[in-house]
């Protein structure tokens, strides 16, 4: 497992759409979602989209365990998302390709998904509160959309200035 630099905004990689994985589960994609998964715990973040290392693949790593608990590693290949909800609920994201940034974002309260896992085995499930949260946050990685991108126009420019003035000061 390796330790991989997570991409910021305003990379441009970072609004590409994600390919599916094709095949089915190998090795290689173990691999890379192994050092996601370390990538993400170094960070600390608790959830993690290939692309965001760089890898335009449909993958999303993701530990919603709170601090103390046991880890709970969660893997997520080709997630697609079969229902939403009417009802949405605001929630505060923030995202590890968008450091220090932290902004109220409504989404769906609740989704149906249907993924494959580390082992290839297909599942669905209900997602609902941070869990539903995070995954429409990762699985919007995968069409080339960040968090910020649900914000006005204003605050979005605002949050790329203060990372990029973050980086630089960081690179002197």
């Amino acid at each position: 497992m390796a330790i991989r630099p997570i991409l910021t905004v305003p990379d441009p990689v970072l609004k590409q759409r994600s390919k599916p994985v094709e095949g089915g589960v190998t090795d290689v994609h173990r691999a890379l979602m192994d050092d996601m998964l370390e990538t993400m715990y170094d960070a600390p973040g608790i959830g993690l989209a290939a692309i965001q290392v760089g890898e335009p693949l449909r993958i999303i790593v993701m530990d919603l365990a709170r601090e103390g608990e046991e880890k709970q590693p969660r893997f997520f290949v080709n997630p697609e998302i079969l229902w939403t909800s009417d009802d949405k609920k605001p929630w505060e994201e923030g995202c590890l390709s968008v450091p220090d940034i932290y902004d109220e974002v409504e989404r769906p309260a609740r989704v149906r998904l249907r993924y494959m896992t580390y082992d290839g085995k297909t599942v669905e499930e209900d997602a609902e509160g941070l869990f539903a949260v995070c995954i429409q946050h990762e699985m919007d990685h995968l069409e080339g959309v960040l968090f910020i991108d649900h914000l006005s126009r204003l605050k979005r420019e605002s949050a790329v200035r203060k990372v990029k003035k973050a980086e630089r000061e960081r690179a002197l």
